[in-house]
């Protein structure tokens, strides 16, 4: 099987399993483990926080023990211990588990980027992540309209057959990642760095700039149905409406959105324009508290798809910058030290979304805006910068095609 197709299966098998643990999580961890609300929180920052430091040294193991053999190892112990939630009766059980579940999603998550980055030619890794990308919605769709089901049942078996479920799953990904072609292993050169992507400045500063635009993700998430309920008249349902368009345009249009951005400088302008988008949709978004009625939910809905296009070019973008900056023999720790960017705004951006959204009101849309430009806008000179300092990147960078038709 073709890698894209393989890789394909594996994200729509293992996202459906994200889908299920995602929307029971919270109910199951509060109602039948334990855990109080406040301790669920902390928690979860804190697992997040160790996902997060663990991401490029796993990446660092991807490249050198195998990023296919890494990618199935991941599995394998996420499979262990999300079944071992099932056990969870207090917050320190949660955490003894989640600690070492964390190190297993940073580990398969920093492989699954170095096994595209050797095992897809250049030119097609972004058109790669973005497939990918569609099918992650499609999976994570179906497992929450499968969960569905346990929750109106709400018992802790009907919880736990979710979380075994959601454990089965990542053994059959394990089970069709064993079938990806082997990536080359690297050898650490002696007396070289070893996690040389956090000595890369200008790969950081990129890095720094990704994660304040992916705080976006947390506007969408958080902060807009907070908006929605408490600060405008527009019924709750529409929290629904916006949340299916985004899903459905990410489906429909991410691999479209990604065209231009398989080369650095391409991605970095795709970059700016959603910097540029996020302040419209911010601005719109503000708006929408002043308004009335239909008003109040033209202008929502447009905010939303105005939105969802400035992160379908996020998106895009980080794929282009992050794989056209790895060399070839590091791409396990580059896209480890690329997911710590995301990492680190999607655990900001609940804080900072309803401090300045709901808080402020107009000047702290206007200030989200404003940020996201600026990031958006510093990301061509930052490419620049890391450009001139690779010479030897050239070899990376993908190779002219003739035309293709819409279908590739």
């Amino acid at each position: 099987m073709p890698p894209l197709r393989l890789l394909a299966l594996i994200s729509l098998i293992n996202t459906t399993g994200t889908g299920l643990w995602m929307v029971s999580s919270p109910l199951y961890l509060t109602r039948y483990a334990g855990l109080s609300i406040a301790a669920t929180g902390l928690a979860l920052t804190a697992t997040g926080l160790v996902c997060m430091v663990a991401s490029a040294p796993m990446g660092y193991v991807a490249d050198r023990l195998g990023a296919r053999e890494v990618f199935v190892a991941g599995l394998v112990a996420q499979a262990l211990g999300t079944a071992a939630f099932a056990l969870v009766h207090n917050v320190w059980v949660y955490l003894l588990i989640g600690v070492p579940l964390a190190v297993a999603d940073a580990a398969q998550r920093a492989a699954k980027g170095a096994v595209i980055g050797g095992a897809v030619p250049p030119e097609d890794r972004v058109r790669t992540r973005a497939y990918l990308r569609s099918v992650t919605n499609v999976g994570i769709a179906v497992g929450s309209a499968l969960a569905g089901v346990a929750l109106a049942v709400d018992t802790r078996w009907a919880y736990v057959a979710l979380i075994l479920g959601d454990a089965l799953t990542y053994c059959i990904a394990a089970a069709l990642a064993s079938r990806l072609e082997r990536i080359p292993r690297h050898a650490h050169e002696p007396g070289a760095p070893r996690l040389v992507a956090l000595r890369d400045r200008p790969f950081l500063a990129f890095v720094l700039l990704d994660g304040l635009l992916s705080t976006h993700f947390g506007l969408f998430e958080v902060g807009l149905p907070l908006w929605i309920a408490h600060r405008t008249d527009a019924p709750t349902w529409l929290i629904a409406v916006v949340y299916l368009t985004n899903t459905t345009a990410v489906v429909l249009f991410q691999v479209r959105a990604a065209r231009g951005t398989d080369e650095p400088r391409g991605a970095a302008r795709a970059a700016r324009r959603a910097g540029l988008t996020l302040l419209v949709a911010c601005g719109l978004y503000a708006l929408s508290g002043h308004a009335h009625a239909t008003v109040t939910i033209a202008l929502l809905v447009a905010g939303a798809l105005t939105h969802v296009v400035a992160e379908l070019w996020h998106s895009a973008s980080g794929w282009g910058i992050s794989f056209g900056l790895s060399p070839s023999d590091k791409h396990g720790q580059y896209q480890g030290a690329y997911a710590i960017g995301m990492q680190l705004g999607q655990m900001l951006a609940p804080l900072v979304v309803t401090t300045l959204a709901l808080g402020w009101g107009d000047p702290g849309w206007l200030l989200l805006g404003a940020a996201f430009a600026l990031a958006g806008a510093a990301m061509p000179p930052t490419v620049d910068w890391a450009l001139r300092n690779r010479p030897h990147e050239t070899a990376q960078l993908p190779t002219p095609k003739p035309a293709m038709n819409a279908e590739g």
